[in-house]
């Protein structure tokens, strides 16, 4: 994961060229045009999980720069990861040993698009569970007729008065594998965030399978 975290250090250099965005690819970081058009990359409806091998492993640097640029709404100002083991914030108020691989970018505007997959393997009982889990959080709801993210999947949309987040998860094989897109509120409307977040989706389950598929 140090690959995803020299990120962080990549931004802080390029910080007053306002039209670089930075990402990671392999062991390198590479400058992005974030005034260009990112792609607007594949619909979740248009891509089958079902044939999606995830890797219950580091992913995170198979995220290209338009797919992260794309699901901010622009270019990156700063991102985290952690590690299977690693300590790390696992939630705004908890710190712990984290049993995952996880990876988050930060926008400008408060943007965030994160992405993570549970280092242990999942069983289809406990996948059921979180996914009830996930539906039932406070300020969620689920997202009606959403196309499958593995099986069995969740998506939820969830609202406070500060932020829109939407999610997507799922088991693919053993892994479960989570990704979302939070918006400061009001921001983009509910069905352009759910789309926009199975974009991002898309390019995460591309990643962590490292088959591109």
């Amino acid at each position: 994961m140090a690959a995803v975290r020299s990120l962080v250090a990549a931004v802080a250099l390029t910080a007053t060229a306002v039209t670089l965005g930075v990402a990671v690819r392999g062991n390198g970081v590479v400058h992005v045009d974030a005034a260009a058009p990112a792609r607007p990359g594949t619909p979740l409806s248009a891509y089958d999980t079902a044939s999606v091998v995830v890797q219950r492993s580091a992913f995170c640097s198979g995220l290209g720069p338009d797919a992260v640029a794309a699901a901010l709404g622009g270019a990156p100002a700063s991102s985290s990861s952690y590690g299977n083991g690693q300590r790390a914030g696992l939630t705004p108020k908890l710190k712990d040993v984290a049993h995952e691989f996880s990876c988050s970018w930060h926008g400008a505007d408060g943007a965030v698009a994160r992405a993570w997959v549970f280092a242990p393997p999942v069983t289809p009982a406990r996948a059921r569970d979180l996914a009830a889990e996930a539906l039932a959080a406070r300020g969620c709801e689920p997202v009606r007729d959403a196309p499958a993210y593995g099986s069995p999947s969740a998506a939820a949309v969830c609202g406070s008065r500060r932020q829109l987040q939407a999610s997507y998860r799922g088991l693919f094989g053993d892994a479960w594998l989570a990704c979302s897109i939070a918006v400061p509120a009001p921001g983009p409307g509910r069905s352009e965030l759910v789309d926009r977040t199975g974009r991002w989706c898309v390019e995460v389950a591309r990643a962590a399978s490292h088959l591109g598929g």
